[in-house]
């Protein structure tokens, strides 16, 4: 079992301004086998978190249980066997430049004990599976950004862990090659099971590769649950920012002005399914209440496989029916909210 569970985790730092709480009173539940994003600007303190959840950082104050076991009652030699099945990915990378491809993959394996001949037909095999077979005798160096986090990839794959930790993975890649990184990490995932844990601060990752997320924000978690579920109903400030922020990848269409000019006129957020977004309910409804209605804003996304989007309406001030065509839009799958003023601006 590789369920992670993280109870009232603290974490707080010494510095020469005084005491930095980069986490506090953290409480999750990664389920074994999910892709579980954790999300949040820098400062958020979701690298900090990561590094607890393998005791890179001891935290001060709760508890990180990995099947059941906490960490903390780990002697340093059962802490040892157990970080080597979690598997972490970087940004950066983390190669050793001098070494080629083969011989990266290979390291975790001869810290393991394992024999040149046996580490190297397994590398090899990693290799294949990321998709760098005919590079194992190139050097860091002469590989592209992407080719490099599957050397990566490949390398934390070799001591067969439970759990992959990515923190930032493909914040250094390009759009097109993040994708194809996301893919291979879905595939894993399906292929062994693995546990995987995405830190970013890119609302497209999440949309594209996790199951659940965590909202941070603070050190602290604003919001937690099923992707779709916070996408299309986010209750946290910092949920609704990163919402607005995701501007790129799959986007079939945005027209209209920014929410923040609004000033007048009631309005509702509108989310939308596959199964409603292309059939046009909103100009049946003008037409239907004979009542003009301004679209602000509006986009689709693709949500683990399923187109979803959203809209910022404007009614009429003054207009009477609105509950009506709430109720209306209700009836057709969409699902509408109203838009406050003090938690939009």
């Amino acid at each position: 079992m590789s369920e992670i569970m993280i109870e009232n985790l603290c974490k707080t730092f010494g510095s020469k301004d005084g005491r930095v709480d980069a986490l506090k009173e953290v409480s999750l539940t990664i389920g074994d086998g999910d892709i579980y994003g954790i999300i949040g600007m820098s400062g958020a303190g979701k690298s900090t978190l990561v590094r607890c959840m393998n005791f890179l950082e001891r935290p001060t104050g709760g508890r990180v249980l990995i099947g059941g076991r906490p960490l903390g009652s780990l002697s340093e030699r059962e802490l040892r066997r157990q970080r080597e099945r979690i598997g972490m990915i970087f940004q950066h990378f983390n190669l050793l430049m001098q070494k080629t491809v083969l011989e990266n993959v290979c390291f975790p394996l001869y810290i393991q004990g394992k024999r040149k001949k046996e580490a190297r037909k397994r590398a090899a095999e990693l290799l294949e599976l990321v998709g760098l077979e005919e590079r194992r005798k190139a050097y860091p160096s002469q590989l592209s950004g992407g080719q490099k986090q599957r050397v990566a990839i490949a390398r934390a794959l070799a001591s067969d862990p439970e759990i992959l930790l990515c923190d930032e993975a493909t914040s250094a890649l390009d759009p097109q090659t993040t994708s194809s990184i996301l893919e291979l990490l879905k595939d894993i995932n399906k292929r062994f099971g693995i546990t995987i844990v995405v830190i970013t601060h890119q609302m497209a990752v999440v949309r594209e590769i996790c199951t659940h997320v965590a909202v941070m924000k603070g050190g602290q978690v604003e919001e937690e649950g099923k992707v779709e579920d916070i996408f299309a109903h986010p209750r946290s400030a910092a949920a609704r920012e990163l919402i607005r922020s995701d501007r790129g990848g799959d986007m079939q269409e945005r027209y209209g002005r920014p929410e923040e000019e609004i000033r007048s006129g009631r309005r509702i957020r509108v989310v939308f399914s596959e199964n409603s977004a292309f059939e046009p309910v909103i100009a049946n409804m003008i037409l239907a209440f004979r009542e003009p209605v301004n679209i602000l804003r509006a986009d689709t996304k693709n949500i683990g496989g399923v187109a979803k989007g959203e809209m910022i309406l404007e009614f009429a001030p003054g207009s009477i029916n609105i509950e009506a065509m709430k109720t209306y839009m209700s009836h057709r799958g969409l699902e509408a909210e109203e838009v406050k003023e003090d938690v939009e601006q």
